[in-house]
C-alpha cells in the first residue's frame, strides 16, 4: 500500500490522539489552579506545538517549582529543632513587617551596624577585611562567582582562611557560576573548603529539570557576627577598581541580630544543596539589639507567597509622599504597575530608575512597553546612562528601604531563589536617597512628548511583552 492511500486511514487515529493528548494535558494544566491567563497561554502552545509545546512545558512549567517546594519545605523542618531561642519567629506591629513574617517566617529583627556599600570595590574590601578577621567559621553563598581577577582574590581570601583553621563553606549556583572550573577549584579543595552547587547539571536534569530555578542570593556571614547581602557578584564586571564601565550596584555589610537570620538563609540554602543539616552552638553568638529595624527577606519558588514582590507592592500603596524605585530588570506584573499608578495618581514622587542599555535586549525593550502606561499615570522614569545599571532597590519616603538581590520581575517574583533586606531607618533612607540623587544625575528622562521611535522598535518592543512572563 502506497503512502498517498495510507494517509487517509491514518489521519482519523491521528486525530484521536491529537484529541486525546490534549484532554489529558489540558485537565492536568487546569488542576495546577494558576492564573488564567497562564493557563490558557499552556494550552494554546500545547495545543498549536503538541511536540515542542510539551518539551517546554516538561522543563519550564510549574510543576517543577511544586516538586522543588516539597524539597525545600523538608529542609526548613530538619532545622527547625535546631535553633536556638533567638530565632523563633517573633512579631512586630508594622503591617508590612507583619506580612514578611507570614510570606517568609522570618519576623523583624535589627542591626547594630548597617553599612551601605556603593560599588563593587568597596564592597570586594569590605569583605577581604571581614574574611580576614574571621575566627571560627566563613559562610559565603553566590549567582556569580568568576574564575577573574576578581574571583581569584576571593578565591585567595578564602583559602587563607581555611589554612588558619576557619571552616570554610562556599555555595555557588550551578548555572551562574558555570565557568569555574578544576583547576580554579582545587586551592580551596587543597585548603578543606567545602564547596556545594545549587541546582548542579546531570543526566537527570532530563528527566527532572531545574534549569529555570536558579539561587540568585549573595550572602556572606562571618563567625555569625557579620553579615553580607546585596546585588553584588564576584566578578571584574562588577569591580569599579578594575573597569571604569563596571556595573554600578549596591551592597550592605550588617552586625547585629539580623546576621542571625542571614545566617539561618544559608544554612536552609546548605542543607537543600547537600543533604546535610550543619548544626553548632558557635553559629549563634550571643549579640546586641541595635536601633536599625531590619528583615530578612528569603524569597523563591518554594513558597506560593511571592514575599518580596509582596512586601514591594505593601510598600508602594503604603507610600504617603514618594517611591523611587531603581532595579536593572524591569518587568512589572498587573499588581507592581497597579501599585506604581495608583501612587502616582495620588500625587506622590513616583521615579523609576533603569539602564539604558540593559545586558538583555530582550528585558529592556519588554520594560519600554510600559513607559507609556506608567508616564501618562505620573510616573517618572529614567534611563541610566554610564554604564549597566545593576541596582536592586526601593526607597518610600523618608525612612523605608529595601535592598538585595531581587530585580522587578517575573523571573526575581516567581522563579528565582533571593533575598533581601527591608529596612526602616531614616539614616540610611537619607543615604541611599543621596546615592539615587547621584545616579539621577546620570540619567535621561523618558518624557511623554519624546518622539515617536520606529515601527520596527515599537513592534520588537511589544512582541518582548508577551515573553513577560518569562522574562
Amino acid at each position: 500500500m502506497s503512502l498517498n492511500e495510507l494517509l487517509p486511514q491514518l489521519k482519523p487515529a491521528l486525530a484521536g490522539i491529537w484529541i486525546a493528548y490534549l484532554v489529558v494535558l489540558a485537565g492536568w494544566i487546569v488542576l495546577q489552579k494558576r492564573e488564567p491567563i497562564a493557563t490558557l497561554s499552556w494550552l494554546l502552545s500545547l495545543a498549536l506545538l503538541p511536540v515542542l509545546g510539551l518539551v517546554i512545558y516538561h522543563f519550564f512549567g510549574p510543576t517543577r517549582i511544586r516538586r522543588q517546594q516539597l524539597r525545600r519545605s523538608r529542609s526548613r523542618a530538619s532545622l527547625n529543632d535546631t535553633l536556638p531561642s533567638g530565632l523563633k519567629a517573633g512579631d512586630d506591629s508594622t503591617t508590612i513587617a507583619r506580612l514578611g513574617l507570614a510570606a517568609t517566617g522570618y519576623p523583624p529583627s535589627t542591626a547594630t551596624r548597617l553599612d551601605l556599600l556603593v560599588g563593587g570595590g568597596d564592597t570586594y574590601d569590605a569583605l577581604n577585611e571581614a574574611m580576614a578577621g574571621a575566627n571560627d567559621h566563613l559562610h559565603v553563598e553566590y549567582y556569580i562567582f568568576e574564575p577573574d581577577q576578581t574571583g581569584m582574590q576571593m578565591r585567595d581570601a578564602l583559602v587563607a582562611a581555611a589554612t588558619r583553621g576557619v571552616r570554610v563553606r562556599l555555595l555557588l549556583d550551578a548555572i551562574g557560576s558555570s565557568r569555574l572550573h578544576r583547576r580554579f577549584l582545587a586551592p580551596l579543595q587543597a585548603a578543606g573548603v567545602e564547596i556545594a552547587w545549587f541546582h548542579p547539571v546531570r543526566l537527570r536534569w532530563l528527566w527532572r529539570p531545574r534549569m529555570n530555578l536558579r539561587n540568585h542570593r549573595k550572602v556572606v556571614v562571618v563567625d555569625g557576627r557579620i553579615g553580607f547581602t546585596g546585588g553584588i557578584n564576584v566578578t571584574d564586571e562588577e569591580n569599579d577598581r578594575l573597569r571604569s564601565d563596571a556595573f554600578r550596584d549596591l551592597h550592605l555589610r550588617l552586625e547585629g541580630e539580623v546576621v542571625r537570620w542571614l545566617q539561618l538563609a544559608f544554612l536552609e540554602d546548605w542543607h537543600y544543596a547537600t543533604g546535610k543539616a550543619l548544626r553548632d552552638d558557635k553559629f549563634w553568638p550571643d549579640v546586641c539589639a541595635g536601633d536599625v529595624v531590619a528583615q530578612v527577606l528569603p524569597a523563591g519558588p518554594d513558597s506560593p507567597w511571592e514575599a518580596i514582590h509582596r512586601v514591594q507592592v505593601e510598600a508602594i500603596h503604603q507610600a504617603n509622599r514618594r517611591v523611587w524605585l531603581v532595579t536593572p530588570y524591569f518587568v512589572p506584573g498587573e499588581a507592581a504597575r497597579m501599585a506604581l499608578t495608583s501612587a502616582a495618581l495620588r500625587g506622590h514622587d513616583v521615579r523609576v530608575i533603569v539602564p539604558a542599555r540593559s545586558d538583555s535586549r530582550v528585558v529592556s525593550a519588554a520594560a519600554r512597553s510600559y513607559y507609556d502606561h506608567l508616564i501618562a499615570a505620573g510616573v517618572r522614569v529614567f534611563e541610566y546612562g554610564p554604564c549597566m545599571l545593576h541596582t536592586k532597590a526601593l526607597l518610600v519616603d523618608d525612612d523605608l528601604c529595601l535592598i538585595g538581590s531581587a530585580n522587578f520581575d517575573h523571573r526575581s517574583f516567581r522563579l528565582n531563589f533571593e533575598l533581601s533586606l527591608l529596612m526602616h531607618d531614616r539614616e540610611l533612607a537619607a543615604t541611599l536617597q543621596a546615592v539615587m540623587e547621584e545616579d539621577l544625575g546620570n540619567c535621561q528622562e523618558v518624557k511623554a512628548d519624546r518622539p515617536a521611535a520606529a515601527f520596527s522598535r515599537r513592534l520588537g518592543d511589544a512582541c518582548a511583552r508577551l515573553l513577560s512572563p518569562l522574562l
